[in-house]
């Protein structure tokens, strides 16, 4: 079934993206990441010598720290918060900066949706900034269910409030390096359906969710090409 959405777009429309880099002089790596209306600012300040209690002396811990366009910082943001953080740790080489750690300021400066993976996007191109090494880069994208079941691509915020259900997903920036078998996996990490993250908000099938998974898969391809390309016009080309 078609779906008529205010902004005019498709059902598997992404909206407009924009990335800068380098805004913060005091953080050591700084993006900039937009989807449409929704904008945070990422910042990122480390390797910083030492860890707090419980965390592997062994490796980089990674703290996140979440910043509300106005409010106080709530259950909803602090769930935020860890969704980025397990984000991170997923992606972050953290055997090569042993008892260090990584801190990542997450300041949302609009909310219209999409608000998660705006902020999961906007610290990965802020690490990348700080020469943070990773394993992979990764993109995130939402992806909404309605009440009639079709499945939208990067809702924005009426659109959310209207869903029957929405999922945020993360996926790895390169398909090329997902290894086809069982499970799945990214360079000996297990991933499920190759998702290396995955927030669901409300009630859909598992049928519904699958397709969900391949729909962000498809979108996920054009945010690594955009993502490429802002590092691309950031890194001088010195390959000669």
């Amino acid at each position: 079934m078609e779906v008529d959405r205010v902004d005019g777009r498709t059902p598997n429309q992404r909206r407009p993206l924009s990335c800068s880099y380098k805004l913060l002089q005091r953080a050591h790596g700084s993006a900039r990441w937009s989807q449409g209306d929704t904008t945070v600012i990422a910042a990122v300040y480390g390797p910083k010598a030492g860890t707090r209690k419980n965390e592997n002396p062994e490796k980089s811990a990674i703290e996140v720290v979440w910043k509300p366009n106005f409010g106080q910082i709530g259950r909803d943001e602090k769930e935020k918060e860890m969704a980025v953080k397990r984000t991170l740790q997923s992606i972050v080489l953290l055997t090569v900066n042993p008892n260090t750690t990584i801190t990542v300021v997450l300041q949302v400066v609009n909310d219209d949706g999409g608000l998660l993976p705006c902020a999961i996007n906007a610290a990965c191109a802020a690490l990348v900034d700080a020469g943070i090494p990773l394993k992979h880069l990764a993109v995130s994208i939402c992806c909404g269910l309605t009440e009639s079941e079709s499945v939208i691509l990067d809702p924005t915020k009426s659109e959310e409030q209207s869903l029957q259900a929405f999922t945020y997903l993360v996926f790895p920036n390169s398909f090329l390096s997902v290894l086809p078998g069982d499970p799945l996996s990214v360079k000996s990490d297990p991933l499920e359906h190759g998702v290396i993250t995955s927030s669901t908000h409300g009630v859909m099938s598992v049928e519904n969710y699958l397709f969900c998974v391949e729909r962000g898969r498809s979108a996920s391809a054009a945010l690594s090409d955009f993502l490429r390309k802002t590092l691309q016009q950031k890194v001088p080309n010195n390959s000669s």
